[in-house]
């Protein structure tokens, strides 16, 4: 017979406080640490509007994440939250940290009382007894608070569930907020509310979330510091991007995407809003129109390239068809103030000189990840490759040559560097027209990397009629002699053989052929 578990005390008290508004909003400032999450779950989801902005107006912790209750379109909840903020900023006493109180810091709690009440005591002039009362309630509301930080992302669903079930990590025995020292108050004290939410830029005009957060914002800009630490830009006017970015933290951005199509003139704009990213960390810029005239595009990429002086933390850096680099990439390069981790150039025309300069920034001496899809080296001298792969050889964890026209003699070239990247795990050349001589240069020279996992490569030149045509016999002849290469190195491996073009643009007409697969077992 199975006894159903009978609710813990933590459930029942929450219910019950739930069932009289008025009792649970004048028993927060006696409620231990650990009800309230729970119990602002229950008023959230259920919609008990007062209650939540009286536990906002006490919130004990630093940070209250909301992103991961809000219910959309269902705003009221928000709202609410919102409107008890506001309740705390009009009375100038920022959400603080609160020093524990205990009965031998009791004088000293009356005496902090007393000198808010005597501030306030021309203001409650000539109000009535009710409204004094609410406003002295509020006050030691404040006084307890010590939200800093809103949190508008999905993001924290942990801190719920913890707090939901009998963890009570975090809380002291009388579940209180832990000692502050006093000089920690007065930081806290003077910094403004920070509020956090994700920035996805989706349509050319806001919704009305956002449209909503951002005019509260506005209003209380001396007040609140509008944070995000992804931007994503998928489909808005600059106008509109410009009021957006204008209030926001844009030295809390880490992360910027933009995957529209911009003219070089729209980035331009956009430019002095990058160069004060100054903590971005990663930049991904979809394709730059540029226009057949080219009057003025040198200024607007002198003043796209000269931003990057200022991204200090820069690391990861993705670039599709950035076409208006043809002969200018050494602008850019010259501007990292930082060694890259992650370097992305893709679909691209560049210059032998840009591929030269490339090979001698500095800043590519520690890439983990190397990514040249689409860019067309067919004519370029075949040690500018050498070169390159030599400068991050010992870092290199990831590299990425498709669709790039290399030849015979270039790949050639590189694989005496090619077989000193020692941490390297994924490599892939899909949609390069290699010979079987070659291609067996290859595998043999890379059988001594144990990182390599993932191998990715065109079928060999010979696997083609000389129309371009596929020819099945011939290739199927072609992949037992490569499976014998791989039983010589006596590695472990498997590789991927595509026919073109390189499948890593998503083309449907692309061919994947059956992996290559060598393994053996080891003896006992």
């Amino acid at each position: 017979m199975n006894v159903p578990t009978p609710p813990r005390l933590l459930d029942l008290a929450r219910t019950n406080l739930l069932r009289d508004e008025d009792t649970v909003i004048s028993a927060l400032e006696f409620l231990p640490m650990e009800l309230f999450p729970p119990l602002f779950v229950e008023a959230f989801q259920g919609r008990h509007i007062e209650t939540l902005k009286a536990m906002v107006q006490t919130w004990p912790f630093v940070r209250l994440p909301l992103g991961a209750l809000i219910d959309l379109p269902h705003v009221g909840p928000l709202q609410a939250v919102l409107e008890a903020l506001d309740v705390l900023l009009a009375q100038k006493v920022p959400c603080q940290v609160i020093l524990k109180v205990t009965r031998s810091e009791d004088s000293e709690r009356t005496r902090n009382e007393s000198e808010m009440e005597e501030s306030q005591s021309e203001s409650e002039e000539g109000k009535t007894a009710g409204d004094i009362s609410n406003l002295k309630l509020q006050q030691k509301r404040a006084v307890r608070c010590k939200l800093r930080v809103l949190d508008l992302r999905d993001t924290d669903h942990k801190f719920w569930i913890m707090w939901s079930g009998a963890n009570d990590r975090g809380c002291t025995s009388s579940g209180r907020a832990p000692v502050i020292e006093p000089s920690s108050i007065t930081k806290q004290h003077l910094a403004p509310l920070r509020v956090f939410t994700e920035l996805s830029l989706k349509k050319r005009t806001l919704n009305n979330f956002l449209t909503y957060l951002l005019r509260w914002v506005e209003q209380r800009k001396a007040s609140i510091h509008l944070c995000c630490k992804k931007l994503k830009i998928f489909s808005m006017s600059m106008e509109n991007i410009v009021k957006v970015l204008s209030l926001v933290q844009l030295d809390c951005i880490q992360e910027v995407q933009v995957n529209c199509t911009w003219h070089l003139s729209t980035l331009a704009t956009f430019a002095p809003f990058l160069g004060r990213m100054s903590n971005l960390q990663r930049l991904v810029l979809f394709p730059i129109h540029v226009s057949a005239f080219r009057k003025h595009e040198q200024d607007h990429i002198v003043q796209i390239t000269s931003q990057f002086l200022r991204l200090g933390h820069l690391r990861d850096l993705h670039l599709d068809s950035p076409s208006f680099l043809e002969g200018c990439l050494d602008q850019m390069l010259r501007c990292l103030k930082t060694t890259l981790h992650n370097l992305s150039i893709t679909k691209c025309r560049l210059t032998e000189s840009d591929l030269i300069h490339l090979s001698q920034c500095p800043n590519i001496c520690q890439l983990k990840s190397l990514e040249m899809i689409g860019v067309t080296m067919t004519d370029f001298s075949p040690e500018l490759l050498q070169v390159l792969l030599e400068k991050v050889a010992a870092t290199i964890q990831e590299l990425y040559l498709d669709q790039c026209g290399i030849m015979d003699s270039q790949f050639e070239a590189i694989l005496p560097a090619l077989s000193r990247c020692s941490q390297l795990s994924s490599f892939s050349l899909c949609g390069n027209l290699l010979s079987m001589a070659v291609m067996e240069k290859m595998l043999r020279h890379t059988a001594g990397l144990s990182c390599l996992s993932q191998e990715w490569y065109p079928a060999p030149q010979e696997s083609y009629s000389p129309q371009g045509v596929p020819l099945e016999g011939r290739l199927a002849h072609l992949r037992t002699q490569l499976l014998e290469i791989l039983r010589d190195s006596g590695q472990p491996r498997i590789i991927r053989i595509f026919l073109s073009p390189c499948p890593h643009n998503g083309d449907d007409l692309c061919h994947h052929v059956e992996p290559i697969i060598y393994s053996y077992s080891t003896p006992a």
